[in-house]
């Protein structure tokens, strides 16, 4: 990411030790990037579109109407329907390690049209399911690996100049704001599906069933009878909502759940795998690399290096 910020360094003119403000213009959004090279407290902003704020460098302790405040860092960003005032404290910055932060202010009309299609891709009937919306509520997410992708991608189309660059940053916004929708998705299907308040909604129910019988074995013939839908229609709609299918969202809970029989005892990976409900060590071996890009021994390892180090500490 800060090889992508050398442009913007090179062309920006620092006016001001506080919240410094450049501002990249497209046909739908505005990238803004703001520097701040000293400590500073309850500092406002508001914008009047929705915006997408990413952290770049440094640290901000974020205060937000309805939300507990809470430090904002690399790797994290926050969706803030228009005129959300913000109240930033600076705790860390100085000259040499400012903190960054991009602001992307996108068109109202753009987000509606790209909600408005991505709920009509994922409803099932009776308006069940396909109702999201990024305006509604503000939240706090950690990036995806596809979602930091976009913005290190948007801030080279913003800083390029290339000719055209709008209509590259057209089909890049789309993406993200789809990619912002399924990560809302899954965090109110997924953290909500066991207290009732998505009661109606199948693709909630069938989480909520993987959830409960997470050790398992889960067909998907199964999963399928308990969301009521045709089984090629439950895929469509469990992976355009949440951007992932059934399958791999249930291999993700149970490396969950393999990481915490790591912790809590001394379990050989054989064991673990069939433990979390993975039928044979390796395919758990395979699915736990592919999901944590390291394998469940080195995992392991560190896990014992960590409690060495406490003990002797």
């Amino acid at each position: 990411m800060n090889n992508l910020l050398q442009k913007h360094k090179s062309q920006r003119k620092l006016t001001t030790l506080v919240e410094n403000h450049t501002i990249y213009n497209a046909d739908s959004s505005e990238l803004n990037i703001f520097e701040t090279h000293k400590i500073a407290k309850r500092v406002n902003l508001r914008f009047d579109a929705p915006i997408l704020a990413s952290m770049l460098t440094g640290k901000k302790v974020m205060h937000l109407e309805g939300m507990p405040s809470f430090d904002f860092i690399p790797g994290e960003s926050v969706v803030l329907p228009r005129n959300k005032e913000m109240i930033i404290d600076f705790p860390e910055a100085t000259s040499k390690k400012p903190t960054q932060c991009l602001a992307l202010a996108i068109d109202p009309a753009k987000i509606s049209e790209v909600v408005s299609a991505f709920n009509e891709s994922t409803i099932i009937d009776l308006k069940e399911n396909g109702n999201w919306s990024l305006e509604d509520t503000s939240f706090h997410l950690d990036n995806s690996n596809e979602i930091q992708q976009l913005v290190g991608r948007l801030i080279y189309l913003f800083t390029e100049g290339n000719k055209s660059k709008d209509v590259f940053i057209d089909f890049t916004l789309k993406e993200l704001i789809i990619r912002l929708l399924q990560t809302k998705a899954r965090r109110a299907l997924i953290e909500n599906a066991t207290d009732g308040s998505l009661s109606d909604n199948r693709i909630a129910f069938a989480i909520n069933y993987m959830k409960e019988h997470l050790t398992d074995k889960i067909s998907i013939d199964k999963l399928v009878e308990k969301s009521c839908l045709s089984k090629s229609y439950f895929f469509k709609v469990f992976r355009d909502t949440l951007g992932l299918s059934p399958i791999d969202y249930l291999n993700s809970e149970r490396i969950k759940f393999s990481k915490e029989l790591m912790k809590s005892g001394n379990y050989q990976v054989a064991e673990i795998a069939y433990k979390s409900g993975f039928s044979s060590p390796s395919y758990f071996s395979k699915q736990f690399k592919r999901i944590e890009n390291i394998t469940p021994g080195y995992y392991k390892k560190q896990l014992s290096k960590v409690e060495r180090g406490k003990i002797y500490s």
